[in-house]
């Protein structure tokens, strides 16, 4: 099993018992190896330090215990951002409306990167509005996916902040 899935399985039913949804889990690095946790919280939007202090303590007690990443490595926990990846089907749901980049792991029609507006999920299939054309997207087909950081994001979040 891939390290990543690994730690994901391990961790995640932690973070739901402490009111948190796992994100996604990024490990990087030959030498120096980084583990990244992605985490938000379950009920709302506000991600505080002290949220992920506590994401990191439960974490590392888990990791250490678990060991399923051989060697030494720095933990690194954080909220997803604004520009946050899109890792889960329910976040094409959530975030319908916005623009996006996604990235597959094998080529559609001779391209493997598209940049459109998100226009939800329904049976597996991402539906993306790319300069007018619909796209379809089998979910499982998606390597990364990320929003776009533009002035219609900065504005629902300062909304979102008031």
């Amino acid at each position: 099993m891939d390290p990543a899935k690994r730690v994901e399985a391990i961790i995640s039913p932690a973070l739901i018992d402490m009111g948190f949804d796992l994100v996604r889990v990024h490990i990087s690095g030959a030498q120096q190896r980084t583990v990244q946790i992605m985490a938000e919280r379950r009920e709302s939007d506000e991600m505080t330090v002290e949220d992920c202090a506590a994401i990191s303590r439960a974490v590392s007690a888990i990791l250490d215990v678990e060991d399923p990443i051989k060697g030494s490595y720095t933990l690194e926990v954080s909220s997803p951002g604004l520009d946050r990846p899109l890792t889960r089907p329910k976040d094409f749901q959530r975030f319908a409306g916005l623009e996006a980049r996604v990235e597959l792991n094998q080529p559609m029609d001779g391209q493997r990167r598209f940049r459109g507006r998100i226009g939800g999920l329904s049976d597996g299939i991402v539906h993306l509005d790319v300069k007018g054309r619909n796209i379809d997207i089998p979910f499982d087909e998606i390597d990364r996916a990320k929003l776009i950081l533009n002035d219609e994001l900065l504005a629902l979040a300062g909304e979102a902040r008031h």
